[in-house]
């Protein structure tokens, strides 16, 4: 059975950091090749039910940034060949300045940032301060885009996209379907590496999915499991592991 690439969604500090490096842990043990992990925000446009109860249990505890590029900086030496990509929201990245931001960010071992609301075209400079620092931008796609600007991102030159797989939230369940598989096409046509994510829970849509992703990307599962077993931590570790082999069994 062959093996398909995994970016694995964590939130840092969720729900508080030791329990956040079991699920680190059993992520990578089950074969996740990337990790992605989320800064806490209080306002997120992407994040579905899960995450964002995650997000506020975390914020209640007063988790701060520096907190979160803590918890990067203990996984990333940890797991120093593991890439770690840092997902967050504009306003967390822009308000100290994005390249003070992002020069911290390389220093806690982060090699890619995902901002899904900074544009590709409008993005105030990240791009150029995620090479200047060492890092990738990885700007995302979705299928509500219009077919000229999903063009223009497409032939952009970015290494990676992460392809939203269909419009909406994070979390609901998501049909591979002949029009996922095209949009997926239009997505990688200027020759980028694509990472399919949004609604990936069970090894059906891994399987559909092959084909047309460099990784498939899976968060609220993961979280959805942490959430449901964090009262027994052994039990947690197990779980994540054996959902993330799942999900990168082909």
């Amino acid at each position: 059975m062959n093996k398909i690439k995994l970016m694995s969604h964590l939130i840092a500090g969720y729900p508080n950091t030791e329990l956040a490096l079991t699920a680190a842990r059993a992520l990578i043990k089950g074969g996740a090749d990337i990790l992605e992990i989320q800064l806490p925000f209080s306002d997120p446009s992407a994040d579905g039910p899960a995450i964002q109860t995650a997000c506020t249990k975390v914020l209640e505890k007063g988790y701060k940034t520096a907190d979160g590029l803590a918890f990067i900086a203990q996984v990333h030496a940890e797991f120093p060949d593991t890439p770690i990509y840092l997902m967050s929201y504009g306003s967390l990245v822009y308000t100290p300045g994005i390249e003070n931001f992002c020069k911290r960010a390389a220093a806690a071992g982060v090699s890619g940032m995902i901002i899904p609301d900074l544009p590709f075209d409008y993005d105030e400079g990240l791009t150029q301060a995620c090479k200047k620092n060492g890092m990738i931008n990885i700007p995302v796609a979705a299928p509500s885009m219009s077919i000229e600007r999903l063009s223009k991102l497409a032939h952009a030159g970015f290494p990676y996209i992460y392809a939203a797989l269909r419009t909406g939230i994070t979390g609901s369940d998501t049909k591979i379907d002949q029009a996922t598989l095209d949009f997926l096409q239009k997505v990688s046509e200027g020759g980028s590496k694509v990472y399919g994510g949004f609604g990936i829970s069970n090894g059906q849509q891994s399987q559909a999915l092959a084909g047309s992703v460099e990784a498939i990307v899976a968060g609220s599962v993961f979280v959805r499991i942490i959430s449901e077993n964090q009262d027994n931590p052994a039990e947690l570790a197990a779980k994540v592991e054996e959902k993330a082999r799942e999900l990168c069994r082909t």
